[in-house]
């Protein structure tokens, strides 16, 4: 099943929209009443006609629950109404994610709108999964503790007296041994039994089995936030480190990873605020040819207490340029000319007071949201003893390639 951001689920009626078994219901609805960060992605609520349903919020993504329902949520963009374009500004988004295994992705090689969001992000996996086997997996000196028959490495003196005090031919021993059974291999192979599971499609569970052909000799992972900590990322692995950051995406509870409950096997979700600051941001770095621009800026604080900072500043987005400074908050959000102020937050133009009246060299200040055609950009002025500062309220077109963009130049002129 399929819905969009703000829409919902309910077991009421089957002959409407977004219907589900109430056994699904029931689970899901489990998921968000127990975990705290589930409240974030689904709220519980009632819809006049069908009771309680379950309505999306600002998260996209997919979860699977145990009886085997998959739900997909997609961004609601405006204009757009296809499915399958909705999925392809959703992976270009996540391409721009710092720190995560998206970035490589071609979309040119895979029919991904085709797909069900679980199955574009497991085939993304065995891509990269396979150049890693292409290049060769890595062995290394692993240290193995034995009881033999023959004294090899170092002998164990407290386990030798522990375990041998009757049986005296045999040696309990530490050895090093060169081996592909490391900790770096047992986290692939723990990712690929674990999706091979939630895989629905037969292309990618015959690649998994193909994959676990290879990764055969090596064990699996009992203790996985141990062994991601012994991971050794360094010039040898480097080849590792995009299916590693997949391992870690399937496997791990990171902020857009899997939660895993009684009812729910599988939450993949992200949230597209943050997704939008990412795309906007890397579009600005890529094409902006500032001098200098940072995400997440923590350069001042809004108080002192003596000489310590209180309540720290971040704006998304921090331009320096020509000696001045321009900040951006970006806000995914619907602007509609039916409510006040179009829908702009009074609790946002105070926080971009704020930021202007901290960074000296601030005159121009931007809230960007997505793009809809029926909403203009606004001009804002705030007004104090020492400067004017300039508030544009501007709309950034997703559904556009980078190339094609030209929201670029609505920036450059106040620089």
């Amino acid at each position: 099943m399929i819905i969009k951001e703000f829409e919902y689920l309910q077991y009421r009626d089957k002959s409407k929209p977004h219907h589900i078994e109430e056994k699904t219901f029931e689970a899901i609805e489990k998921f968000v009443l127990e975990n705290e960060k589930s409240a974030q992605y689904l709220k519980i609520t009632t819809k006049k006609g069908y009771g309680k349903v379950l309505q999306a919020q600002n998260f996209v993504g997919v979860i699977q629950t145990k009886n085997g329902t998959t739900i997909e949520i997609l961004p609601k963009i405006s204009s757009v109404e296809s499915e399958e374009k909705s999925k392809e500004i959703l992976i270009k988004m996540l391409k721009t994610l710092k720190n995560s295994p998206f970035k490589n992705f071609n979309m040119a090689n895979l029919k991904s709108s085709k797909l069900p969001l679980l199955e574009i992000f497991i085939s993304m996996f065995l891509k990269e999964l396979a150049k890693l086997v292409q290049k060769g997996i890595k062995s290394d000196y692993v240290t193995k503790e034995e009881n033999l028959k023959f004294l090899k490495g170092k002998l164990k003196i407290s386990e030798q007296i522990k375990h041998n005090t009757i049986h005296k031919e045999r040696f309990f021993v530490e050895y090093q041994e060169f081996s592909s059974d490391r900790v770096e291999n047992r986290l692939i192979k723990t990712t690929l039994g674990y999706l091979y599971k939630k895989s629905k499609s037969n292309r990618n569970q015959q690649r998994i089995r193909e994959f676990l052909f290879v990764f055969d000799e090596i064990k699996l992972s009992h203790d996985i936030k141990t062994d991601f900590s012994k991971v050794k990322l360094n010039r040898q692995m480097r080849d590792y480190e995009q299916v590693l950051f997949w391992c870690k995406t399937f496997l791990l509870e990171n902020s857009f990873s899997p939660y895993k409950g009684d009812d729910v096997a599988f939450a993949l979700l992200f949230d597209m605020n943050l997704l939008f600051e990412s795309y906007v941001y890397d579009y600005l770095r890529k094409f902006g040819n500032f001098e200098k621009i940072t995400a997440q800026d923590k350069t001042h604080h809004l108080a002192y207490e003596n000489s310590d900072g209180r309540f720290r500043l971040k704006p998304d987005i921090v331009i320096h340029n020509n000696n001045q400074t321009i900040i951006a908050d970006t806000k995914w959000k619907i602007l509609s000319d039916a409510k006040a102020y179009n829908g702009v937050n009074q609790s946002d133009m105070y926080q971009l007071y704020a930021y202007g009246t901290k960074y000296a060299a601030c005159e121009n200040m931007y809230l960007i949201y997505p793009k809809d055609n029926d909403v203009k950009e606004s001009f804002y002025h705030y007004f104090n003893d020492d400067k004017k500062l300039h508030l544009h309220v501007l709309f950034f077109d997703v559904k556009k390639d980078f190339k094609e963009n030209k929201f670029i130049e609505l920036i450059i002129p106040s620089i």
